[in-house]
């Protein structure tokens, strides 16, 4: 069953409420109790008709009343009834809280989205891997043992150009000259273009 929620309407006979908020802005807490009795049940009502959450309602309404507490010396006569200020700062407030969710939501939904990777796909990582390890041994077969021997020991061993050349026993600028041409060749070889 669907509750009922009345929030406007005549107020009861009571306390004359600018006198409490009045007083409530010089701190009496007295006053605050009275002038709670009085606004609670309308501001929860109110913040409950646009949240739809009772907890979030509650939480809320305690916020406004917690701000009636702290703004009551902002209070202006003049510019509406005690209910009507009250009624709006509730208002305001869940709304924001609408907001506030709503936006909460639209960032976790681009966060999920930004955090989705692609499936991975293990069996073709593998093949595509071994492929190009297969294209890499033939194209270095290619070479002449010299370029062969400097690639591996300069790539794959990671030796200095300097260490190669005194393993292999040639000068250094034969060294150079040989991974120069063997890894023109190679790239051309594996058809990566420059």
């Amino acid at each position: 069953m669907k509750e009922v929620v009345y929030i406007s309407g005549p107020l009861p006979a009571g306390p004359d409420l600018p006198v409490l908020v009045g007083q409530v802005a010089r701190g009496d807490q007295e006053a605050f109790g009275s002038l709670y009795e009085v606004v609670c049940g309308p501001v929860l009502g109110l913040v409950r008709s646009v949240l739809r959450d009772p907890a979030q309602s509650e939480e809320v309404a305690q916020e406004v009343l917690t701000e009636v507490w702290r703004t009551a010396a902002r209070y202006q006569p003049d510019r509406g009834g005690v209910m009507n200020w009250v009624l709006t700062l509730a208002h305001r407030r869940a709304v924001d809280r609408v907001r506030s969710a709503q936006a909460s939501a639209d960032r976790e939904h681009k966060a999920a989205l930004l955090d989705r990777t692609p499936a991975f796909d293990e069996v073709t990582e593998q093949v595509e891997a071994r492929l190009e390890r297969e294209q890499v041994r033939r194209c270095l077969r290619s070479l002449t043992e010299l370029q062969r021997q400097s690639v591996t020991l300069a790539y794959y061993q990671g030796l200095t150009y300097r260490e190669v050349a005194e393993l292999l026993t040639v000068p250094l600028g034969t060294v150079k000259t040989r991974l120069r041409d063997g890894l023109i060749r190679l790239r051309d070889c594996l058809g990566v273009s420059t």
